[in-house]
This record gives C-alpha cells, structure tokens and sequence, in this order.
C-alpha cells in the first residue's frame, strides 16, 4: 500500500477525527465561492445601473474575505495538527521515517483540501443563487436570480484554495521536523503552569481601555487633544490602548479575579467549583491572545455591520429630510407645467396629496460673517415668504409656523452640523438685487426642509415684506412642488417627468434618491452582513475548536471526577459554568468597543442608531449563544465518552 493509499484509508477510518477541520474548509470554500460569484453574476450586471461600481467593492471584499479565510484556515489546521501530536509520535515510535510520515500527512490534507474543494464549489453554485436574490432585494430590485455557474468564479476559487491547501499541506509536513518525540506524545499538557497576576498591570489595563474609550468619546471637532495629536494618529493611539488593554485584561486582570475567588474558600470547595476555577485560571493565559482577538474582531464586525445597517435603516428618514415632497421642479413655462401637471395628475397608480406653486427669489449671498467651515463664503440661497412657508407647513403637516416682522428671517438646513455649519443665529446676512439690499438677521434655524435640496438648495424665509421688496429687482422663479401616494415606488412616472423637463428645471424626486440610497446603502449592508456573518463563524469555530482540542485533554480529569463519585448533571454544570466564562468574556468586550465606536460615530455625523445596533447586537449574540450551547454539549460528549 503506498503512502497515498494509507493516507486515503487513514481520512475513511477516522473521519469523526477529522471532520472539524473537514467542515471548517468547505465552509470556507462556499463563502469565498460564492462572494466571488456574486462579483461576477449576470443578473446583477444586467439589473444595477451601478455594477462597475458593485464589481470594484467585491473585488475589494473578495481580497479581505481570501485573506481572512486563509488565516482561518490556517489557524483550524493548527488546531488540527496539535491534536494529531500523539498519532504522529505513535508513528515516529513504531519506526516509521518522519519523512514518509511528513509526506503522509501531506497527502491526508491535500486530499481533504480537494474534497472540501469540490464540495465546497457544489453548496457555493446552490447559496449564491440565494445571495443574488437577497442582494437585488436589499438593494431595491425586484427580479428573479437566474441559475448560473460562473467560469471566473471557479477559476479564482481553485487557485486561490489550491495555494492554502498546498501551504497548509507543507505545514502539516514540517510537523514531525519541529518537534521531538517526548514534545508530540505530551502536547495536550503543554502550557499548564499557574500563570502570575500583577495588580499593577491588572489596574493598568483598566486604564489603557478607559483610555482609549475616553478618547473615542471627545467631541472631535472641539477636543485639543485630537488637534495636538491630529487626527489621523488619535484613531491609531484609540486602537492600540484598547487591544493592548484588551489583552492585558484576560492575560492579567482575569486571572487576577480569578485567584481572588479562589480565596473565597466557602465557594471554591462547593461541589466541583474547585476544578472549573483552576481549569480556567491555569488556561486563562494561554487564552488570552486568542479571546483577544476574538473580541477585537467582534468589536469591529459589530461595528461595521452596526454602521451599514444603520445608513440602510436610516435611509427614508434621510430621503425625506432632503426631498420633503414626491416631485419638485423649476418652471416659468405654462405649457410645461401643464404637461407635467397632466402626466401626474392622470397617473393610475399614485393619487396627487397636494400640488403648490411656491414663488421663490434665488440669489448669491456672502456668509463669511457666519464663520462656515464647511461652505464657501459665496453660496446659492433660495429665498421664500413667510406666507409661502407657512402654506407648505401645513399641506406637509408638520404643525410649524413662523410669524416674521421686518428684517427677521429664519433658515432651513436639514444638514445643520454642530460646529461646522454656520453660524445662523443672531447673524445678519445681506441680500443685495441690483440697486436694492436688505440686511436681515436669522431670528431662527429649522433643521428640516419643505423644499426639495437638490432643487433649491438652502432655503431662507424672510418676512412678505422684505420679499415683496426684493421681488421687484430679482426675477421670480417658479417652484412646483407634488406629493403622491406609494411615492417610494414611482420609477416610471419619475422617469416620464423627468423627460418631459429641461435639464435647467433642476427636477429632483423622492424616488429618485429613495432609489439610489436602496442602491448603494443596500450593497453596504449586503457586504457588511455577509461579511459579518463570515467573521461571526469564524471566531465562534475558532472557540469551538480551541474547547475542542481542551477537552480531548480534559478526559482523564473527566474519569478520575466520575469515579470519586461526581454525577453526569454536575459535571455538564460544570462545563456549562467554563464555557459561559469563555464565551462570555470576548462577546462583553466585543459589544462594549462597538458600543463606544458607534457612540462616537453617531455623535460624529449626528444621527441615532440606537436602534439598528441594538439590532445587529441582539442578533450577533443570539448566533454566539447557540455556538456556546453546541460547544458545551459537544464538550460534555467528549467527557461523558470517557466516562461510559
């Protein structure tokens, strides 16, 4: 029989031995498959107007996801190959050549790499199906997938998982020349030493988090010390002391609490607390970089995710700030009007909610005594009466009136930002038409619009007095302004609008920029929960396999508890207890960096996202919980194996 053979015969025989690393390639395989499918799909590029742009974004995911995937790869194979530790030193002891026991271990992984490959390939054609038609509906489009294979995309995936098996396959190889034969056959009591604990480094880490947090948590635009340190370093200074402090917390501060609850004597000799304490004081260090991670790369998937579900789930709210009615245009020409007001009017599906005609004034002003940091001094305000405003408030229900005397005026900026914006109140601005300049103060600021952004820009209502004025130097404009029914769903009568304008109608339409932000905010939500999903799988496998590997050396401590007389429900308690604390303990840190990134972020752009992260929270926690209960029953069949 050739090694080849042995090592075909070896996977048959023990396939539950190797099914976690099995399962974890082919997961692998069908994720990284089927993005790149996406990447490449015929339904997509036919049906997006922006699929140069989809194409740019997988291809910049695709590079993440192969080098997230090969890392994780990587670190199952480690898992993998440790546990085999014992196998191969039976090998070297029965006398076989560590090169002929390399090269089998070469063939065994590039066999199961092939494999996972295939199957992988066949589950990915099947999902992406299902992905083209949950990303066409986050996005807006309501079409049906079509089945398709792509070439590209089994091209990129064989090479891509071809390079990993192979390297992963040399690693395998290299395991019988790194270690000698005592190491291989006591590989599972490797890193059992009592780990020591510094309260000055435990308290260090404590500050290091509070740190980073403290400095997350600044007002941006007002902190002097993001100035001094500037603002590219300070988000660089913000993840340094928070992973440092992270790892400094499960390293040293938990393992501080831990010896502390080992002295509580009432609690630490009741029942079997003694053994699960100690098991996880004496491997809490030799955790830590690996919890690290795990809570870091939580942190940042919830975030991300947080952040792209956050924009997809604002995005009405948004649209409607900036395009308060359905449809708005410029016209001073009746017979255009005329047909536009007729196409609408005599639409079957959307039925006209109102139709005004709003008398505007545009001109140029210079606000550089508002002190703008993010506008020119020279900007485009459309002017309106206060007779004008207070009609559009009331078709547009939104209980708001203004009462201007003289030279008050109020502004509309659904935009406002803290800080940079201008200065509106208490300035006064001039407003100059040829021989004729009004000076009027802004009495008040409105952060909404009843105008239609794209259309009118910044709107300023003055008094009917000071229009009137201003009306008799400053040619009048026309705006015309409709709200329909099902106003998210009006793509044909937009478009038969639109051609029947010119381009200087400055036509704009909520459907219109309801559509591309489902477009675009739809793509990032897509990528991000994809995306997230994949990281979430990995980092509760990566738990999975590291408990895994613990409990296959826990076993002979499992049979001594059993016959010292500890039941089958105290030892599952007590697994229950060790596993919570290990999965516990990234998913805590995890949720409290998302929740001050997110905290920041919304205070940086000013918007809330309470809700949408409690959501993707509350969802990512739900998916952990059912990894923490297959860990602990799959860790209690181990134990309870050894024990029948």
């Amino acid at each position: 029989m050739t090694l080849f053979q042995l090592a075909g015969k070896n996977i048959r025989k023990n396939f539950t031995n190797y099914f976690l690393y099995f399962a974890s390639m082919i997961f692998s395989i069908v994720v990284y498959f089927t993005f790149v499918s996406l990447k490449y799909d015929s339904t997509i590029l036919a049906t997006s107007d922006s699929s140069p742009k989809i194409s740019s974004v997988f291809t910049g995911a695709s590079v993440v996801l192969m080098i997230f995937v090969a890392i994780f790869i990587w670190y199952s194979n480690s898992f993998f190959t440790r546990k085999r530790k014992k196998e191969v030193g039976l090998y070297s002891l029965l006398g076989v050549r560590k090169k002929q026991i390399g090269r089998m271990l070469f063939y065994e992984n590039f066999i199961m790499g092939i494999l996972a490959l295939i199957i992988g390939m066949l589950l990915g054609s099947i999902l992406s199906q299902l992905f083209v038609s949950v990303l066409m509906k986050v996005m807006g489009y309501d079409v049906i997938a079509n089945f398709h294979i792509s070439p590209q995309a089994i091209i990129n995936t064989v090479v891509v998982f071809t390079v990993i098996t192979v390297i992963t396959s040399f690693h395998g190889y290299r395991l019988i020349y790194r270690f000698k034969l005592i190491e291989l056959f006591q590989a599972d009591k490797e890193g059992e030493q009592e780990p020591k604990a510094s309260w000055t480094i435990a308290l260090l880490a404590l500050i290091l988090i509070g740190v980073g947090y403290w400095l997350a948590l600044q007002n941006i635009m007002e902190s002097a010390i993001w100035r001094n340190m500037g603002f590219m370093v300070t988000p660089l200074v913000i993840c340094a002391t928070v992973i440092v402090g992270t790892y400094l917390l499960y390293s040293t501060f938990i393992v501080y609490l831990l010896k502390i609850a080992r002295k509580n004597k009432k609690r630490f000799w009741n029942g079997i607390h003694l053994i699960s304490t100690s098991q996880l004081l004496y491997r809490m260090k030799g955790n830590a970089r690996t919890l690290t991670i795990i809570a870091v790369l939580s942190a940042t998937t919830l975030t991300a995710v947080g952040t792209a579900y956050s924009f997809y789930y604002n995005n009405r709210s948004n649209v409607e700030l900036a395009d308060p009615n359905s449809m708005m245009f410029i016209t001073n020409n009746p017979r255009i009007a005329s047909e536009v007001d007729d196409r609408i009017s005599h639409d079957k599906k959307h039925e006209v909610v109102y139709h005004v005609s709003i008398p505007t004034l545009q001109m140029k002003v210079d606000i550089t005594d508002l002190n703008s940091k993010i506008s020119s001094n020279i900007v485009n305000y459309t002017l309106i009466s206060n007779t004008a405003f207070n009609k559009l408030t009331e078709v547009q229900q939104r209980n708001d009136s203004l009462s201007l005397k003289g030279q008050e005026a109020a502004v509309l900026d659904a935009g406002y930002y803290e800080g940079l914006s201008p200065e509106y109140v208490g300035s006064t601005i001039s407003l100059k038409a040829k021989e004729l300049t009004e000076n009027v103060t802004f009495k008040s600021l409105k952060r909404y619009n009843v105008l239609n952004l794209r259309t009118a820009n910044t709107a300023v209502v003055v008094s009917d007095e000071v229009f009137a004025e201003l009306q008799k130097e400053t040619p009048l404009v026309n705006m015309e302004s409709y709200k329909i029914t099902h106003e998210d769903d009006a793509k044909p009568l937009s478009g038969d609008v639109q051609s029947l304008l010119p381009r200087e109608a400055y036509f704009s339409s909520f459907y219109t920029d309801y559509a591309a932000g489902m477009e675009s905010t739809g793509l990032i939500i897509f990528m991000g929960g994809f995306l997230g999903l994949v990281f979430l799988a990995a980092t509760g496998s990566i738990i999975y396999f590291k408990q895994l590997t613990e409990a296959n050396s826990d076993k002979e401590r499992y049979v001594i508890l059993h016959k010292i007389g500890v039941n089958k429900k105290e030892i599952r308690k007590s697994i229950a207890n060790q596993m919570l604390f290990v999965f516990a303990l990234p998913l805590i840190a995890g949720i409290a960096h998302c929740a001050v990134a997110l905290t920041a972020l919304s205070r940086l752009i000013q918007s809330n996202l309470a809700i949408p992260v409690f959501l993707c929270i509350g969802a990512y926690a739900c998916i952990y919980i059912a990894y923490y209960l297959l860990t602990v029953n799959s860790y209690y069949k181990i134990a309870i194996k050894s024990n029948a």
